[in-house]
């Protein structure tokens, strides 16, 4: 984890702490319990399925912490880690549609995962309802500074397969660096973890020669001088690394990136979806929120949930016929 996403989770524990010492009840209480907002007063329970501390769990402390004030009403985030959110998807399926509780759904879970897994075992979109988009977040390939592995090129270079860390099977993290290496035509190995931290820290210690690493999770290493920063996997130069080529400039079509929205059970009310949306769009708004994303090397994509369903099948139509035109299995071992 990142100092400034140390920060963030410090300031959102905070809060908690003051609020149960003030008497509101709850790490994100509303303090009012009147029943007058959202519809009714019962809280909102808004689920991770990735562990604390991660990028995934400190945006939905940032926005619980918004919204609430919003609604009137507590917002609880529960982490429910496993499978790369798919363990929190199918739980949230079978909830009750009353907006009560909710899901920050990462991108890969919908458009990577149904690549990895066999038909019908990854959560189908089509089974929930999208209250807004959030953010999305660029991936970077990173080496440790004294690996001497600078370009695409040194790693051609190499006279053995590259051993490549991805925060998971069925992530953008794995199908970057996949997509990259075929077209590049250099042997590689994957070696999976579980989130951006044991990669990052993986990469650092040597375990792997390279990792693809949400660019927030990285930037202070990078910042730092740890860290050698290869290609992003962005559709142009990220303002945060300009100085460093995207995998596209290097002649690679592999631009891939980590998108976030807010879910909730198939057949929620529009009106309760258009409360729900009401607040988000208002917390987007905030200062505190749009210094978060700042600070986190966040991209903006505060879409409404008919866009962000569009956005998302097209990405999976995408990545599908790319994964099958380089003949890449991304449940299988390379």
């Amino acid at each position: 984890m990142t100092r400034k996403f140390r920060a963030a989770l410090g300031l959102v524990l905070s809060t908690a702490l003051l609020a149960a010492a003030t008497g509101c009840g709850g790490n994100l209480d509303s303090g009012s319990d009147d029943g007058a907002q959202f519809p009714g007063g019962d809280p909102i329970t808004l689920y991770v399925g990735q562990d604390p501390g991660g990028s995934t769990d400190l945006i939905a402390r940032a926005l619980a912490e918004q919204v609430k004030n919003d609604l009137g009403v507590a917002v609880t985030v529960e982490n429910k880690p496993g499978a790369n959110g798919a363990l929190a998807a199918k739980e949230l399926a079978g909830k009750k549609p009353d907006g009560h509780t909710l899901m920050i759904y990462p991108g890969s879970l919908a458009f990577i995962t149904p690549l990895a897994v066999p038909e019908g075992e990854a959560p189908d979109i089509a089974d929930y309802d999208i209250v807004t988009g959030i953010s999305q977040d660029d991936y970077v390939l990173v080496s440790a500074a004294d690996s001497d592995l600078e370009t695409v090129e040194d790693l051609e270079k190499l006279s053995r397969s590259v051993k490549f860390g991805t925060t998971g099977v069925g992530t953008g993290s794995q199908l970057s660096q996949e997509l990259l290496f075929a077209q590049a035509g250099i042997e590689a190995t994957a070696v999976p973890f579980d989130g951006g931290s044991p990669t990052l820290t993986a990469v650092l210690g040597g375990q792997v020669d390279v990792g693809s690493i949400q660019l927030g999770e990285a930037v202070e290493q990078i910042e730092a001088g740890k860290l050698n920063a290869i290609v992003t996997f962005a559709t142009e130069r990220v303002s945060y690394l300009p100085q460093t080529p995207t995998a596209v400039e290097a002649g690679y079509d592999a631009p891939v990136q980590q998108s976030r929205a807010i879910f909730t059970p198939k057949g929620t009310p529009h009106d309760v979806i258009d409360t729900l949306a009401g607040a988000f769009t208002t917390a987007f708004g905030s200062e505190q929120y749009r210094t978060f994303n700042e600070d986190n090397q966040l991209t903006p994509n505060e879409v409404d949930g008919a866009t962000l369903r569009r956005e998302w099948t097209g990405n999976l139509e995408k990545y599908r016929a790319v994964t099958e035109e380089h003949q890449i299995d991304l449940g299988g071992e390379k």
